[in-house]
């Protein structure tokens, strides 16, 4: 065996090879010893964009239910069909992912309390109708923002069945816009996600830029936010610009007589 001591080189080679190894024997236990802190840094950052979302999709229930109360009333509809339509408004969009998917349990089944929260926003809203209106602005912010998360949402439930980027699209897009569909169709009036400002877009976009950001190892703080921002920007340029898609006008023989 060869040692340090058997070795004809001078005495400081010997110094800085002792040196050398006792460093790179304390660095490894420096790594392993700090191993358990970056952990539970990762965790604490993974437990904070959970949170941002979770509180993002509260607040996107709530205001979505409220809106599909105003719908109902509109309809002249009884408690329980201002409940249902704001379940409906508020909840459907992820049902009907969940269900497509095979996602089970359903998100408010496994979370009943988001059950409960788009049913008391709904009644308390034949309450406060009025002001409801009265501050619509402040709820088509709120709608916005509600947009990109449930689209982020979608994009992540996507990710974690390990589905492919364009089956993560599509979640998204359901997630975010068949609550609408579902309260229009019950309303029995015209969808309003296909008809004014760009919103079916809207989640396609987000959803875009998210699997994007994900595909890129960004991280996922940075990657949440990100398509955060970007939506509501988007949503509301949309609403105060009036951006739309280009339409499709179909024109019957018999309209086009009328027409002549």
């Amino acid at each position: 065996m060869i040692s340090l001591a058997n070795l004809k080189c001078p005495f400081t080679v010997q110094i800085f090879i002792r040196q050398s190894a006792f460093l790179l024997l304390h660095s490894r236990f420096i790594f392993i010893s700090l191993w358990p802190i970056r952990l539970q840094f990762i965790d604490l950052n993974y437990r904070a964009t959970a949170m941002l979302l979770s509180v993002l999709y509260i607040i996107g229930i709530t205001e979505e239910a409220m809106t599909g109360a105003l719908s109902a009333g509109r309809r002249n509809m009884d408690w329980f069909g201002v409940m249902l339509v704001a379940s409906a408004t508020a909840i459907g969009g992820g049902s009907v992912r969940d269900i497509l998917l095979g996602n089970y349990p359903l998100t408010w089944v496994k979370h009943p309390e988001y059950l409960l929260i788009t049913c008391l926003a709904g009644i308390v809203t034949t309450w406060l109708a009025k002001w409801v209106v009265k501050f619509k602005g402040i709820f088509m912010r709120l709608d916005a923002l509600g947009l990109a998360a449930f689209s982020i949402i979608g994009c992540q439930v996507g990710l974690n069945m390990g589905l492919h980027y364009g089956i993560c699209v599509v979640a998204a897009i359901v997630t975010g816009v068949f609550g609408g569909l579902l309260r229009d169709l019950i309303c029995r009036q015209a969808p309003l996600v296909l008809h004014h400002e760009l919103y079916a877009s809207v989640a396609l976009i987000v959803a875009c830029l998210y699997l994007a950001l994900h595909h890129y190892n960004i991280d996922d703080n940075i990657s949440v936010v990100a398509s955060l921002v970007v939506g509501y920007l988007i949503r509301m340029a949309s609403v105060r610009f009036k951006w739309r898609l280009p339409t499709f006008n179909l024109l019957e023989p018999a309209n086009l007589n009328n027409e002549q």
